[in-house]
């Protein structure tokens, strides 16, 4: 009895010994999602919390990926909203020396693009809502653009190693399809599509200084647009539900921008 005890305490403290010599598992790199109302809920119609101001929820792109790289730790610092300076103040400090990939997707808000829609929806002179889509682009190329440099130099310094892709934005009409005469002008779509050009000339050249990848999301929902003859990725104009408006869907997230970024990252 008493050797039958000692072999079992001599087993034990080899187990045990073996239990704390061996490391847990580390994960495998970490992943970083940063941005605004176009990284997180708004258009899925899903959230975690409704009343949650980020609106955050699982279907979009940042929590997809992360779904299907589950050995990679994953960090939500995206909120709907978000500025560039409110990335510099709340969510980069969310990134480590040991980041590994970092999503940024941010700058609409900035120019006021949010209003800039909102002015086309209810303004009757197509003319107000031009001039309202080239104020916008003006304040993209006298402030947007150093406020980017700003913020990918800030990302760079906290996460020194990790690979960054910047996500753009869509444009969201297309031109002469199939909306007939109904909603926006062609003309007030087109000065809309033109902002989403501008807002990626801005981004890519800022992104190309910093040493990032740019996502340019235009070809990928190009044939997803509102007023296209095929599956729209974007939500059009709910007077019901104006905070759903003018973001990526489900599919939009899924099949646009998730098919996208794991053509860059594998």
């Amino acid at each position: 009895m008493r050797s039958s005890k000692a072999l079992l305490t001599v087993l034990l403290a080899f187990v045990a010994a073996v239990t704390l010599s061996t490391p847990a598992q580390a994960a495998d790199g970490r992943y970083v999602a940063l941005g605004d109302s176009y990284a997180v809920a708004p258009g899925t119609r899903t959230y975690d919390d409704p009343n949650d101001e980020c609106r955050r929820g699982p279907l979009t792109y940042t929590r997809l990926w992360a779904a299907q790289h589950p050995s990679v730790a994953f960090v939500e610092a995206s909120c709907s909203g978000a500025t560039t300076a409110d990335l510099i103040s709340t969510q980069i400090p969310q990134l480590t020396a040991d980041t590994t990939l970092v999503t940024i997707q941010v700058g609409g808000n900035d120019v006021g693009f949010v209003d800039v829609l909102m002015n086309c929806v209810l303004t009757i002179n197509d003319q107000d809502c031009v001039n309202g889509v080239e104020l916008a682009k003006q304040a993209a190329q006298a402030y947007l653009s150093p406020a980017l440099a700003q913020t990918y130099a800030a990302v760079r310094a906290k996460a020194p190693n990790a690979r960054v892709i910047v996500v753009g934005y869509p444009r969201l009409y297309t031109i002469r399809g199939s909306c007939g005469i109904f909603g926006l002008s062609d003309t007030e779509r087109t000065a809309l599509n033109s902002a989403a050009d501008t807002l990626a000339a801005v981004t890519s050249a800022r992104a190309a200084e910093a040493g990032f990848t740019f996502l340019d999301a235009r070809p990928v929902f190009d044939p997803h647009t509102i007023c296209s003859n095929g599956s729209t990725w974007v939500t059009s104009l709910e007077w019901d539900k104006i905070n759903e408006s003018y973001h990526p869907n489900t599919a939009g997230h899924r099949d646009g921008y998730l098919a996208a970024l794991n053509s860059l990252t594998g």
